[in-house]
């Protein structure tokens, strides 16, 4: 089971994302504040579907729930279901505790 913390300052909304394998699946859910997070907060990703941008389901949904280009959410379910699925060691997330994303000299 993994946990992301996914605070998004611009819009002002924390959500918490959780998710496990299943199979060949992965099992998400958003706790979320935001209404179009909402619409795709429950989700089973397809493993084989997490792998390129255009043919991806999490940005499917996203785009189904008419989430701003900005959103940090989907980018956050891709990294929760590539560390899920091996794809990205745990340990090396651990490590790194947190991206971001920084606005200088705007």
């Amino acid at each position: 089971m993994t946990e992301i913390a996914v605070n998004s300052t611009i819009c002002g909304f924390v959500h918490k994302v959780h998710g496990r394998r299943k199979g060949n699946k992965i099992v998400v859910d958003i706790e979320t504040p935001c209404e179009k997070i909402k619409k795709f907060s429950q989700m089973e990703i397809p493993m084989k579907e997490i792998m390129d941008i255009k043919n991806n389901y999490v940005i499917d949904r996203a785009q189904e729930a008419k989430c701003c280009s900005n959103c940090l959410v989907p980018c956050a379910v891709l990294n929760l279901c590539r560390l899920e699925s091996g794809l990205i060691a745990k340990s090396l997330a651990k490590k790194a505790g947190s991206i971001s994303i920084e606005f200088k000299d705007v």
